[in-house]
């Protein structure tokens, strides 16, 4: 499988792992896809005992002993053969050949630690018997250092040796000498197994174009089998070649239908499990073509059918995390468990192992565990001391928990402990002064960024920055400094003169026209015709030296060289044209006016008089301060304090202010009183009729409207009122 990238990121940039085949019991695999197998004949064969016939403690003979073992052998029946040897050993311990052969039976059926003490115990009289027994153990036991120290002391490098030499090179990852291996096994051997090699060496190529970018290397390998034609769409991968790549997979899909539709005992649920490798790998195309709907549902495809390779599982599921990204968590949860499979390690390269584990850090910032995340990327850290993933995944985490200073710091530190990996971790610095607002400071940190200092995206970044913080005399020394960076290193390359044109461009807008002369006379003398770059250079020199500004205008072309035949009225008819004058209908006779020369009438616009605000008296002289706010006019004295104003809404409950003067009756002058005087009359008979009302009966004066009373509504609730 490939290498993806799809969120980074730091941006956090996610990784795929790579697949492999499941190796069957016996050493030997149907093919190889990224990690071949052990390909080539068993381990040992089995002889017959040249020993005299004795009798064996169960009184059977030596010689029927050896005789079960090799009917057994040729059965396959190990476990049968094992109980016989064990008889024969008890008779004579250091029988070199039935401990061989032990050991032989110990490899088929799997048990490979159990072979490996035997021959250690055993190794003085085994001596360099077994030396590709051991080293084969040693291999499937994934003890490859081992293995090729085994390997390399052989005293004779056989073609069995050779053939798991090259299993161990590919193992370590050291692809050159697994290359050299094969080639020379190819050439140099003829057996049936000659298409087992070719497949093999085929996964070399496409390991080394994958991991080390090597260029592609046509070694003329037929296409004759889905093994190889799986391979080599693994290398059109490994050089972006998608769409070549997803048809040789096609092409694959059909030789693998073919070939197994040709055994009665295979299944179409074997073939679609055989195929699983080759749907994971279109799945990976269609990612990394931008189709991940499609892709999606392959995957899931591949995941239902639960095959036995641990490494297609877990690159699988790798691959649906990557797609799943910060949204559905949950399935992404649960699909990691899947890359923590028992042995998963040993199925994928270094490489493959790590980016697996970055994207476990980055699920875990996901899912907003942030101990988990920190303690992930600092056991990478600690793997990987020089890579800069792992201080970038906790540097996304600190920015999630708002510390953006704590996470300039460590990027700092990072940088001065690995200068080699500085400039990623410098970018993301600068970026994060920009969130903070220190623009001078990300201007800093990526002026001292070597490699990309020059590089015409980082002058324009740089450039803007410096003008966005009104720092002119800070870009200009950006120009001037990767000007003369090409001007030492391309002299008159099309990006030097680029950065001439804009350095003066720049100069000029800001008034800096002294300063742009220089840049002018260079571009001028590149092109002595270009007029534009001339009239420019005559302008800034208006200003410095008046007579150089004259001898140069002399270089100007004439008025009658600068004239063109343009037809004004088609351009001003064009499509473009911003503003187009109307021309009047023609008119004959009479009716033509005398003032009328060309044809033409000017229809003359009516002046609109302005609108005057109301209550305006036109005569009077405005007010001159009418445009500043009051506070402002020097008329203005400021509200008069303490001035008393009608008290509204006090006093008792229900009392009116403004009705109780009127109310009042001992305020009525042509009120009498209610009750008689001492000293006065007592009867009333005596006192003439008097038409005044008495005060109880007075009813205020209607104001002119029928007052209507506000009806009150019924209170909810029940009885009792409350």
């Amino acid at each position: 499988m490939r290498n993806m990238r799809p969120m980074a990121p730091p941006k956090d940039r996610l990784m795929r792992a790579a697949e492999e085949t499941e190796e069957d019991q016996h050493g030997l695999a149907s093919f190889s896809l990224c990690d071949p197998q052990l390909q080539g004949p068993a381990c040992c064969g089995y002889h017959r005992s040249t020993h005299s016939a004795k009798m064996a403690s169960g009184g059977v003979s030596v010689a029927s002993l050896w005789t079960e073992v090799n009917r057994c052998g040729q059965n396959g029946d190990y476990t049968r053969a094992l109980k016989a040897l064990s008889k024969i050993l008890h008779e004579s311990r250091d029988d070199v050949t039935a401990l061989h052969c032990k050991i032989v039976c110990l490899v088929q059926n799997g048990s490979f630690k159990e072979a490996l003490n035997v021959m250690n115990t055993h190794s003085k009289v085994l001596g360099s018997e077994v030396v590709f027994e051991k080293a084969y153990c040693e291999y499937r036991l994934n003890r490859v250092e081992s293995a090729l120290k085994t390997i390399e002391g052989a005293a004779e490098q056989t073609d069995k040796l050779k053939e798991l030499y090259g299993q161990v090179l590919y193992r370590l990852e050291r692809y050159d000498a697994c290359k050299s291996v094969y080639t020379d096994l190819i050439r140099n051997s003829q057996d049936e197994y000659e298409e087992e090699r070719k497949t093999n060496l085929a996964a070399v190529v496409a390991a080394m174009s994958q991991w080390e970018k090597a260029p592609s290397e046509d070694l003329g390998l037929p296409e004759s089998t889905y093994e190889l034609c799986y391979n080599s769409s693994c290398s059109l991968i490994g050089q972006g070649q998608f769409t070549e790549a997803f048809n040789k997979l096609q092409q694959a899909e059909e030789l693998c239908r073919v070939s197994l539709a040709d055994d009665s005992d295979v299944t179409e649920e074997d073939i679609e499990s055989e195929l699983a490798v080759i749907h994971s790998q279109m799945a990976y195309i269609m990612q990394l073509q931008g189709r991940t709907d499609e892709a999606l549902q392959l995957y899931n495809q591949v995941i239902k059918l639960k095959p036995s390779d641990v490494g297609l599982l877990a690159v699988t599921a790798n691959n649906i995390i990557t797609i799943n990204k910060d949204q559905n968590v949950f399935d992404s949860k649960k699909k990691v468990k899947l890359t923590n499979a028992e042995g998963v390690e040993y199925k994928l390269a270094k490489k493959q192992v790590q980016a697996i584990d970055f994207n476990k850090a980055l699920l875990a910032m996901y899912t907003n565990q942030a101990d988990q995340c920190r303690k992930l990327s600092s056991s990478l850290q600690s793997q990987n001391p020089g890579h800069p993933r792992p201080v970038l995944i906790q540097v996304a985490q600190l920015c999630r928990e708002k510390q953006h200073s704590k996470a300039i710091e460590l990027l700092q530190q990072f940088s001065d402990q690995h200068p080699e990996s500085a400039s990623e971790i410098k970018m993301t610095m600068a970026q994060l002064y920009l969130v903070q607002g220190h623009v001078t400071k990300a201007c800093d940190v990526l002026r001292s960024i070597e490699e990309f200092k020059y590089k015409s995206g980082m002058v324009s970044a740089l450039v803007t920055m410096y003008s966005h913080e009104e720092d002119i005399d800070g870009a200009i020394d950006v120009f001037k400094q990767a000007i003369e960076h090409y001007q030492s290193e391309q002299p008159g390359s099309a990006i030097h003169l680029a950065l001439v044109r804009e350095a003066a461009n720049f100069k000029l807008k800001y008034g800096r026209k002294k300063e742009a002369i220089s840049d002018l006379e260079q571009l001028w003398k590149q092109n002595t015709n270009d007029i534009h770059t001339l009239a420019q250079l005559i302008s800034a020199y208006s200003l410095v030296d008046t007579d150089k500004a004259k001898s140069l205008s002399k270089h100007l072309p004439s008025a009658d060289t600068m004239s063109f035949n343009v037809d004004v009225d088609e351009l001003e008819n064009s499509h473009g044209a911003t503003y187009v004058r109307k021309k009047a209908a023609k008119v004959t006779g009479e009716n033509l006016p005398k003032e009328q020369s060309q044809g033409e009438i000017k229809k003359k616009k009516k002046k609109k008089k302005g609108k005057l605000p109301k209550n305006c008296d036109p005569k009077a002289t405005p007010d001159p301060e009418r445009w500043l706010p009051m506070r402002e006019r020097s008329y203005y004295r400021g509200k008069k304090k303490g001035k008393k104003k009608e008290q509204i809404g006090k006093g008792t409950q229900g009392a009116m202010a403004g009705a109780s003067a009127e109310l009042d009756a001992s305020k009525t002058a042509s009120s009498p009183p209610t009750s008689p005087r001492p000293g006065s009359a007592s009867g009333s008979s005596t006192a003439p009729a008097s038409n005044v009302v008495p005060p109880r009966q007075q009813k205020p004066a209607a104001s002119g409207a029928t007052r209507k009373k506000a009806t009150q509504k019924k209170k909810k609730g029940g009885k009792g009122g409350w």
